[in-house]
């Protein structure tokens, strides 16, 4: 797996608390790995690329 990672350039990013309190903010009450996905995005000011529309719900920029 590190080779897979390293080959497209990503970066492994851990769960933190800071992304926990933004979490327990956002509205609704959706898929917990897309609203975790959310808060890390919304705390490390970083798009998410997905085709899921569900995600705009939480005021993130979503690349499809």
């Amino acid at each position: 797996m590190d080779k897979a990672i390293t080959d497209l350039g990503a970066t492994i990013l851990p769960i933190l608390v800071e992304h926990a309190d933004v979490l327990a903010q956002l509205p609704g009450r959706g898929d917990p790995f897309d609203r975790m996905l959310a808060a890390q995005s919304k705390v490390e000011n970083v798009s998410i690329v997905s085709n899921d529309i569900e995600l705009d719900q939480y005021g993130v920029t979503r690349l499809s």
